[in-house]
Order: structure tokens, then sequence, then C-alpha cells
């Protein structure tokens, strides 16, 4: 079977195309800025290791799967012959609320459900929503399965959801944990369960997404006992432009100093904090504050580099060890994403200074595992606490869920 995978953001539609024969990906690519004046496909043909990129006009969402239909199937640039080939389609979904607590076969109710949560994440589910109108429009009878990256986070018990909120918040407007990146952190512990033996059970592992967003979840038994992000993505630690976990009643004086409107504030604390708003704008990219730090304090913007990298630092520590104490010990530390895949320094700091926990880490395997697209172990030989360096592949879960799905219902 032949598996599009679409992942909708605000302007734009990311796409692979698997053949599950062997999970190989045939083709990808992006539609980027959906509804301007001028939008840009990006299309790569794995086969013939070729890549196009044209500026069109992509008004609208349902334009974009129309494109990326016409590109698979466009003799000099595509991988198959006609759309038939395309037995099922894949959405990713950032957010499911509380309605949807594992991957779902698209239906008129489901989709119902999913306009239910679009204040939880209006700007992913809104359009999420188009990319899906768009595959019922284009390929009427092409099934599709939604994959929601809050689904693996809902085994977690009340007292790691709930907030200390009036009840009422709860029981009246979902006002409780969700967590993100459920999807990556399902694969990467998965992973880990399988080096580690493939039982699931008795388990202790914490994953630890670093990238321009991230998140850190103790899984326990394969399932999910808590995670670091919240209510929405803003929770948790430092990130590329958002603040992380702070005080709350920062947000109302926040407010009242700069005369901040709800929207402006909220905005505020996602794209003008963290890494990019303690470089005073420099930048939220971490390769760019690791350039800084290795020049040293003669750079004018070392101090400010350096201290939103030990700030990150600091924060991953305390959820670490906050994690292993609720899962009482800790089997293994698994680093993903971008940050957790490419940048060696930040997983060294992280990990040292955390001999009471069994960590210790080979700083050879440790630089080895820069840039590197394979599973690497960065544990020293004596330490007693795994340590891995998986590469995340969201997009390969929602392959093999919508495979499932959608082949138990043909």
């Amino acid at each position: 079977m032949k598996i599009l995978v679409v992942n909708a953001g605000s302007s734009s539609l990311k796409y692979q195309l698997f053949d599950t024969a062997d999970y190989t990906v045939l083709a990808k690519g992006i539609c980027e800025r959906i509804g301007d004046a001028v939008g840009i496909l990006d299309h790569k043909n794995l086969l013939k290791a070729t890549r196009t990129k044209e500026s069109m006009v992509i008004p609208t969402h349902t334009d974009a799967i129309r494109l990326v239909i016409k590109t698979l199937t466009d003799p000099e640039l595509g991988v198959i012959s006609d759309m038939g080939e395309i037995g099922a389609v894949g959405h990713r979904i950032v957010h499911g609320g509380y309605y949807f607590s594992e991957s779902v076969l698209v239906t008129e109710e489901v989709i119902a459900k999913l306009e239910q949560c679009y204040d939880f994440a209006p700007l992913h589910t809104g359009a999420h929503l188009q990319a899906i109108y768009g595959c019922r429009e284009v390929m009427p009878d092409v099934p599709g399965v939604l994959v929601f990256d809050t689904a693996f986070h809902q085994t977690m018990p009340p007292e790691a959801y709930m907030y200390g909120l009036s009840y009422d918040m709860y029981r009246d407007y979902h006002i409780r944990r969700y967590g993100a990146h459920g999807t990556s952190h399902r694969y990467v512990s998965g992973e880990m369960i399988k080096l580690m033996g493939g039982k699931a059970e008795g388990t202790k592992i914490v994953t630890c997404h670093i990238g321009n967003g991230s998140s850190i979840s103790a899984v326990k038994d394969g399932k999910i006992l808590d995670t670091s992000m919240g209510f929405t993505p803003l929770a948790g630690v430092l990130m590329g432009t958002r603040c992380g976990d702070i005080d709350p009643a920062i947000v109302p004086y926040i407010m009242k100093k700069k005369g901040f409107t709800p929207d402006e504030v909220d905005k505020y604390m996602n794209k003008q904090c963290g890494y990019i708003g303690l470089t005073e704008g420099y930048s939220s990219d971490s390769r760019d504050l690791e350039d800084v730090i290795a020049e040293g304090p003669s750079n004018p913007r070392y101090e400010q580099c350096k201290l939103a990298v030990d700030m990150l630092k600091h924060q991953i520590k305390k959820f670490i060890g906050g994690y292993a104490a609720i899962m009482n010990g800790l089997d293994a530390v698994v680093f993903t994403a971008g940050l957790g895949e490419n940048n060696p320094r930040l997983r060294w700091i992280v990990c040292e200074d955390m001999e009471y926990y069994g960590i210790k880490l080979d700083p050879a395997q440790n630089l080895k595992a820069f840039r590197q697209p394979d599973i690497i172990k960065i544990s020293a030989p004596d330490s007693k606490v795994l340590v891995y360096v998986i590469p995340t592949d969201e997009e390969k879960v929602i392959c093999m869920d919508t495979e499932r799905l959608a082949g138990a219902k043909a």
C-alpha cells in the first residue's frame, strides 16, 4: 500500500509518500506560502534523487492537495502513475483535546469532534481541517486517518494532568495538561524499549524532544506518566521563542506594564521569549548561540547566549530528576529532535554532574552522534543509565497507524 502523510500548517502543507512494503519514503516535499500572492512547491523525488522547486499561486489547502497529487503523478517529477495508487492519507493533528486518545479513521462524526478542538490550537487545527476537507474533495474515495500529537499523553493519571484551578475550569472548559510531540515521544520510547529487549513492562524512560519547540516525557511501562508541555505547547522548558514555565502572576503584571491585550501577551510569550528574547532578538537558533559561546567572552553576546543555553540545561536536568522520582527509577534517557539529535554540547552539559542517577556519557560517542541519521548509544560502558540519541520519525508512526486503520477498513 502507498500512503500519503500530510502535515498541514497555517500557510504550509508538508507531505511524504510511503510504500508500506518496507516503509520507504518515495517522495516528500512542502507547499509553502499558501494563500499568499506567490507560493512555493519544494518537491523531492527520492527514487530519482531529484529536487524541484517552483513558484506559483497556491490559494488554499485544497489547491495544495491538488498540486501534490499532480506532482506525485507527473511523468517526470512523480513516483506513481495515477492517484489510484494512493491507498490512504494520514494526517498529523496537533491537538485532539479530550475527545481523542488514539488514532481514528476520518468520518463526519470525527470531523465534528475535531472542530470542537479548534480553540485548543486555532492556528494548527484550522489548517488541519482545511487539509482534511481538501483531501476529501480531491480524493473522496480514499480513506483518511487522523494521528494526534496529544493522544499518547492520554495515559497520564489525574494527578499529572490536572491543574490546581477550581474544578469547574476542568469540567466546563476542559482545562488540563494535554502535552505535545506525543507522536515523537511514542516513536523514540518504542525504539528504546526495543533496544532494551522489547518488553515495555518494567521500563522507566525519559524522552527529551528538544528542538525549537521542546518537551520532555516520563514513559513508564511504555506509557506516558507525565510530560512537560501543558494545556498548550507554551509550557515546559525554555524554547526558541517560547518562555516555558513561568509564575502565572507574571502574565497580568506584564499586561498592566505593557498595556498588552490577551492576544498580545499570548503572542509575546510564544514568539518573543525563549532564546530570541533572552538574547534581545539575536537568534532563536541553538546553532547561532553555540557559535557565540564557542568564541568565548570576547564576543559581546557571549553572556546572554550562555545564559540562555544554561537555563535550558538546568531545566532539562530538573525534569529528568523529577521524572526519575515519580517513576521510582531510571533506565534510559533518550535525546531526539533538532537540538537533541544535533547538539552534542547541550547533551553533554545536561548529562554531566548526574552521577547520582548513574548517568555517564562517552565523550567520543556523544560527538559521533552529531548530525547522524542513525540510533547511537552515547552513554559510557559503566553508566548505570542508558543514554541514546534516537532520530525521531513521526511520519513513519502516522504511516503505520494509517496502514493499520485503513487496512482494517478495507
